[in-house]
């Protein structure tokens, strides 16, 4: 079943639906019209037994004169009038001397009205519904035979066996027409899917507007999609900016090969090639280990070993391998403590305390503060400070305030710090003092 169109599928399941709702309500009517045809009957007996019963007790007309009257129809109906102790004192012509009711009937009807059933009375050879009335003279015995009620039973059942199929076969129809205009839609979004590629970027799927689940259900691809465009030109980008990167630090590295191939004339010119060389081996090498930290952090899996961590020894690190007592560093005492990765934080601070040391001026300042179960993690200089139109973009991959500021880094120093505070569910923050420097710094959970 599971491998049948939905269309198919959907049409199925109405159709059984439908038959099991058409079936019921069959059911529910033909017992209606049973229950309704008997209740006439049942009315009409009393009828035709309270025009008897008058006639009767009023001693003018005996039942032979009264039968194919308008009070006994001939062939549909009877009557018969037993004494008390249960002779037929008269009966209409088809019946005979043979009493209707059993003696518990008829003692039973000598006090109130009683009905009963017959399958077959004689002289009819049919099944009948009687009503045994007290009058002056004994017992009133009035019946009609079923058969009128079996017919328009029979009729009915006859109807409905015609009617019931082909309202299900209709029903079905115009279940299999909505079901394909219902999915004309999902068709057209596979269709348009189909086509969708990266090469053609800005492509949608069409969206109904129909206010349902299908327009929902196109929105939300379209989104998707949106999505994964983003995601692709931002690693299409990525992959840009780390090849121009790249080429950079290759093509300084294969021209000092080629000259101290070539023109290295001494020890001490082959030496100084070398170590150029190593330095742009060395600069590659720390820009392949940011590449791959971002790498993976956008997947998602970038390691934290988590442990408290004192701040005022980070501080105290980082002092230590920028120099020590230098008054071009300071760190202000901070009795804080962390849950963290401490080698991370302190690449973090890192990054900020060179990016520092490479564009600001002045004293830099390591601080901690906590609030509202955060600590924040700041490193001020004393420069000139981000351009205003740069602080938007100055976390992001790749990006440099400007070309002078730009040398000797690939752009992915601050980029690595939000990556590194985002990791420990943080963030990262920069903006301008006044008069002058810079303010960076992250935002760590306390616990």
């Amino acid at each position: 079943m599971s491998r049948l169109p939905i269309r198919i599928r959907v049409t199925v399941a109405f159709a059984a639906a439908m038959a099991v709702v058409l079936a019921v309500t069959g059911w529910v009517l033909y017992a209606q019209l049973g229950s309704h045809l008997a209740l006439a009957l049942d009315r009409d007996l009393q009828l035709r037994t309270q025009d008897l019963a008058a006639l009767v007790n009023g001693g003018k007309h005996e039942l032979p004169k009264v039968s194919g009257s308008r009070f006994v129809e001939r062939g549909e109906s009877f009557a018969q009038l037993l004494d008390r102790s249960g002779r037929v004192i008269d009966a209409t012509v088809p019946l005979g001397k043979a009493a209707l009711l059993t003696p518990a009937e008829r003692l039973a009807a000598q006090r109130k009205p009683v009905y009963a059933n017959r399958s077959q009375v004689i002289g009819l050879n049919e099944p009948a519904r009687l009503l045994a009335t007290p009058v002056r003279r004994g017992v009133l015995v009035v019946g009609a035979t079923l058969q009128n009620r079996a017919e328009t039973l029979s009729s009915f059942r006859y109807e409905l066996s015609i009617a019931g199929p082909i309202a299900l076969v209709i029903a079905s129809l115009l279940g299999y027409l909505l079901a394909g205009i219902s999915l004309r839609q999902v068709e057209s979004m596979r269709r348009r899917a189909t086509s969708i590629s990266a090469e053609a970027p800005g492509q949608r799927l069409p969206v109904p507007h129909t206010g349902d689940e299908l327009q929902r259900l196109a929105e939300t691809l379209n989104e998707m999609l949106g999505r994964l465009e983003l995601a692709l030109e931002r690693e299409r980008g990525f992959v840009a900016d780390a090849g121009h990167e790249l080429r950079t630090p290759l093509a300084l590295l294969r021209t000092e090969l080629e000259l101290a191939l070539r023109q290295a004339s001494s020890s001490d010119e082959l030496r100084s090639a070398m170590e150029n060389a190593v330095r742009e081996v060395d600069r590659m090498s720390l820009l392949a280990e940011d590449l791959l930290l971002i790498a993976q952090s956008d997947r998602g899996a970038l390691p934290l070993r988590k442990e408290a961590v004192d701040i005022d020894g980070l501080f105290a690190s980082l002092l230590n391998r920028f120099g020590f007592g230098s008054r071009l560093l300071s760190a202000a005492a901070a009795g804080l403590v962390v849950t963290g990765d401490r080698l991370r934080l302190e690449q973090a601070l890192g990054n900020l305390v060179e990016n520092a040391l490479r564009h600001g001026a002045g004293t830099i300042e390591l601080s901690a503060n906590a609030s509202d179960g955060v600590v924040e993690l700041h490193v001020r200089d004393e420069g000139p400070g981000f351009p205003p139109e740069f602080l938007a973009d100055a976390f992001k991959r790749f990006t440099r305030a400007d070309p002078a500021r730009g040398r000797g880094g690939a752009g992915l120093g601050l980029s690595i710090v939000s990556v590194i505070a985002v990791a420990h569910g943080g963030r990262s923050n920069a903006e301008n003092m006044s008069p002058r420097g810079a303010d960076v710094w992250i935002e760590i959970p306390r616990g």
